[in-house]
């Protein structure tokens, strides 16, 4: 199971976006905004492509194994998101549709095929297709356009806050000034000693399109912190992806 986990955090990345004049110039300073106003901003930057194929180099590290790889991800907007994690061989694979996650690894010889079930697992809370899209795509897990926020401006990102936090989590979102595409979002669970935090650093501007060129993880349960390190390496927008998937046989399944 040990990989399962780390598939799972790998599932929680990637962000871009276009904009018609937009700019990743780290000098700039945010000016007073309403809340309402900046969360109207971040909607507007979602991404627009139809297909994103990009190539990662991922630093993991969970405190026990520590290993670097390259992972590919492929998505189709609002239909599939599509991982594969390589060193010398296939380590893993991940398909997820709006209906269900599937996944296998050659190096364990183990599949799963359901629900969401495994990611909320990992993550503590439920999450479905369309979040975790946003995520990959630097977008809020929450809808902040239909949230209603407290705003400040901290470390010259805008920090939006829920004036009513959901039951069993509370959640953050540090917006950049320039872009409006998150620097930051932060998940912390109410039943359980759960954080997950996750910081981009650094954009790259391609074609008129926000890509990030560094995403850095930080997943916490109690004493036990999970952190994975993504540096981009290329990236290539509305071209043909192959999506692909079909789970080996006698693989043994993973059972939650």
């Amino acid at each position: 199971m040990r990989f399962t986990k780390y598939i799972v955090f790998l599932v929680l990345v990637f962000s871009s976006c276009k904009s018609n004049k937009v700019t990743v110039d780290a000098n700039g300073i945010a000016k007073k905004m309403s809340a309402k106003k900046v969360a109207k901003k971040h909607n507007a930057s979602n991404f627009d492509k139809e297909t994103v194929d990009a190539k990662f180099k991922a630093n993991f590290n969970n405190g026990k194994l520590k290993q670097s790889i390259s992972v590919q991800l492929k998505i189709k907007k609002d239909e599939v998101i599509w991982l594969k994690g390589t060193k010398f061989i296939n380590i893993f694979k991940i398909k997820i549709t709006p209906e269900k996650v599937s996944y296998y690894s050659p190096l364990e010889k183990r599949s799963f095929e359901g629900d969401f079930t495994l990611l909320e697992k990992v993550l503590g809370v439920a999450v479905n297709f369309n979040q975790l899209q946003n995520l990959f795509l630097g977008q809020a897990m929450l809808d902040l356009k239909e949230t209603k926020s407290n705003v400040v401006i901290s470390k010259n990102s805008y920090v939006l806050t829920p004036k009513e936090q959901a039951l069993l989590f509370n959640a953050f979102f540090s917006i950049n000034s320039q872009h409006f595409k998150l620097d930051a979002q932060e998940i912390v669970g109410n039943t359980k000693n759960q954080k997950l935090s996750i910081k981009y650093p650094s954009y790259k501007l391609i074609n008129e399109v926000v890509f990030p060129k560094q995403i850095n993880i930080k997943a916490q349960e109690n004493s036990k912190l999970t952190t994975i390190d993504f540096q981009l390496k290329s990236v290539l927008f509305n071209t043909p992806i192959n999506t692909s998937f079909k789970i080996p046989s006698g693989y043994k399944p993973i059972v939650l």
